[in-house]
């Protein structure tokens, strides 16, 4: 499904080249729960903005389903079906939650269809499809919203970074419930998290862990799992701190 070949990613820091990503070779099959975890500043981040096509790389290629798209743009990646969900979700003052969900599915989706996408990501749909998506909202409920998105969209590759960030305990316990879902109901399609937390990690299918721009080690969360845990890695990515 996605393949990245040789991929380099460089930024200009007071005169000089600095490198976030070196080289990665990474393959990711279809029916895979990944997730990308490591260290803070490993290059996680930048790896996922890369993919969706935030991000544009300096060389090395980005293939998905056999075709080239590493010079295309956010929104021709989205057309393929790439969806990203951002680690903090945009405020849209003036738009309602149910024209958000038309948007992303593409097409005049019925009030019933709306309300269950927003059933699905755990919200009462009655309290949110005409909500406003501004300052009113929880980064909690922000991130449900954003999920529910992702779904109505259907994306061959979903792409999630820092899902848990800035939400409290109870947003992510049903976050979690969230994602196990998810993962139950693959067909032909991938996510790929972006994600330190040990709980999310525990679902994953894969592992894959970035260090200072590169791949420290990559496989079966069985195996990829137990290896991190007491590393200077696992300190980072299997911590049980506050989300």
């Amino acid at each position: 499904m996605l393949d990245l070949q040789n991929l380099c990613f460089e930024v200009n820091s007071d005169g000089s080249e600095k490198e976030i990503i070196k080289d990665i070779n990474l393959s990711v099959d279809e029916n895979r729960f990944v997730v990308i975890t490591g260290p803070n500043g490993g290059g996680k981040s930048t790896m996922a903005k890369l993919i969706a096509g935030i991000e544009t790389p300096t060389s090395g290629k980005i293939i998905f389903e056999g075709q080239d798209i590493t010079s295309m743009s956010i929104t021709d990646r989205a057309r393929l079906g790439i969806g990203f969900a951002f680690q903090q979700p945009v405020r849209f003052k003036g738009l309602q939650v149910i024209d958000l969900l038309r948007i992303a599915a593409g097409k005049r989706i019925s009030l019933a269809e709306a309300c269950n996408y927003l059933a699905e990501v755990g919200l009462c749909a009655a309290d949110y499809v005409k909500r406003e998506i501004n300052a009113s909202l929880s980064g909690g409920e922000l991130k449900r919203i954003e999920i529910a998105t992702v779904l109505a969209r259907k994306p061959k590759l979903a792409i999630f970074d820092e899902p848990e960030a800035g939400i409290d305990l109870w947003s992510f316990q049903n976050l979690i419930r969230i994602f196990e879902k998810m993962r139950s109901e693959i067909n032909g399609s991938s996510i790929i998290i972006i994600s330190h937390q040990e709980r999310i990690l525990r679902i994953a299918d894969d592992i894959i862990v970035l260090k200072n721009g590169a791949v420290d080690r990559s496989g079966p969360a069985g195996d990829i799992l137990p290896a991190i845990m007491g590393t200077e890695s696992a300190a980072v990515a299997c911590g049980k701190g506050e989300v």
